[in-house]
């Protein structure tokens, strides 16, 4: 398993919020994390800091011969402690309230693999040429655009686009949304914040996965850049795993 993580800053924000990480853990099996803060006083990269320290933390444990059902439990478990740790971070620090982030996040077995997320970070899957996105944005805008009250058209260039139903830390209780899919060779995972698909389309994305003159670091080198170039709005943070038959790319931090 190779992995590549990258973040950037953007254009316009002056702190980076995001934060990821992916590493091999003891058991053998993998898991990556990419976390978007928000709140006010820089809170927001408090938030995703918290968030991703405690899933990694938590998941560290994990037993290589789970079941599907058991991975799906332990990775439910890993987001909802990193939801405790910063909503009582939050509700103990007046400088820290109200602060919150997104999760999307991921635990790979052998065969399987499974999506743990909240809020409007992103997951997706690469297969051969088909790009398939695994998560549904917890977001005002995509619940308009579920009821038909506005057009997937509208909902791309609406003005509360980027306000969120649902966030890690600010309530005690938060679902998680979970989706199992098949991992075999030659897949690739996406995790990423919304600064690269607000900037970059999906058939954009695609075509660089599959640019074959582009080794996995270059490929996420290539998706900031792209971001940055189409105006680099918000912090974009990009993390790649690609199921090969080498060993796990080890740690890596944003």
């Amino acid at each position: 398993m190779r992995t590549a993580n990258r973040s950037d800053v953007g254009r316009i924000r002056l702190v980076n919020e995001d934060r990821a990480w992916a590493a091999e853990l003891p058991s053998g099996l993998a898991a990556a994390i990419v976390a978007d803060g928000m709140g006010g006083h820089q809170a927001g990269d408090v938030a995703s800091q918290l968030a991703v320290d405690t899933f990694r933390e938590a998941i560290a444990s994990v037993q290589a011969d789970l079941t599907h059902e058991q991975a799906k439990t332990a990775l439910c478990q890993a987001i909802l402690q990193a939801n405790e740790a910063v909503f009582d971070l939050a509700a103990r620090n007046e400088h820290y309230r109200n602060m919150g982030t997104t999760v999307v996040a991921a635990l790979l077995l052998g065969d399987a693999g499974f999506i743990g997320h909240i809020g409007d970070s992103r997951a997706y899957k690469q297969r051969g040429d088909t790009l398939r996105l695994l998560t549904e944005d917890h977001t005002l805008v995509n619940e308009l655009a579920k009821s038909g009250q506005i057009s997937p058209e509208e909902a791309a260039n609406h003005p509360r686009r980027h306000v969120l139903t649902r966030a890690l830390g600010t309530e005690r209780e938060v679902e998680v949304d979970l989706k199992g899919f098949s991992w075999q060779p030659g897949d690739r995972l996406l995790l990423c914040s919304d600064g690269l698909y607000a900037m970059v389309s999906e058939d954009e994305i695609r075509e660089t996965l599959l640019d074959e003159d582009l080794d996995l670091d270059a490929k996420a080198n290539r998706l900031i850049e792209l971001a940055l170039e189409a105006g680099g709005e918000d912090n974009v943070t990009v993390l790649l795993i690609e199921y090969s038959d080498g060993h796990p790319g080890g740690e890596q931090p944003a």
